[in-house]
């Protein structure tokens, strides 16, 4: 008898020896438990990347809302330095109007308080004129008599 006829033998009986044992089923069983763990987790990582994808969507909308208030913000505050501006504009026209106003009621009360000065010497000027002139030619009684008369008649003309 032959080596390979021996170790032919050798074969059967280890095969024998592993289905007595039930080895293979052992194998088997080992197997399908680690592709059971390997299924488990291919589903564990798949909901994972679902949370992770509904999270990621979570954060996009919130950025964009963000995003939105943001430019909400900022047209708010444009719109309210353009009023801003616009009413300073306003107050500052108001002012400036105001302050004209003022200035030619000032002017035209000078010109009143001029021409009312110019009156006035023009007046004494007169009133001495008269008197030097009368003093040369009308006596005491003569002269105070015309003296309180053209005064009266002066007040009544500038009154």
């Amino acid at each position: 008898m032959d080596a390979t006829f021996w170790a032919f033998i050798a074969l059967i009986i280890f095969l024998g020896v592993l289905a007595y044992f039930k080895v293979p089923g052992m194998i088997n069983g080992a197997l399908d438990g680690r592709a059971e763990r390997i299924r488990n987790e291919l589903d564990e990582a798949r909901k994972l990347r679902e949370d992770a994808q509904q999270l990621l969507a979570e954060y996009q909308r919130k950025r964009q809302e963000a995003e939105q208030e943001a430019q909400d913000i900022v047209s708010a505050a444009k719109h309210e330095a353009e009023l801003i501006v616009k009413e300073a504009k306003q107050k500052t026209d108001e002012y400036v109007a105001r302050r004209t106003a003022l200035a030619e009621q000032k002017i035209e009360q000078a010109e009143v308080d001029a021409v009312n000065e110019v009156r006035a010497s023009a007046v004494d000027l007169a009133v001495e004129a008269a008197r030097a002139v009368l003093a040369d030619k009308v006596d005491a009684k003569t002269s105070g008599d015309l003296f309180k008369a053209s005064l009266q008649d002066v007040k009544a003309k500038l009154n």
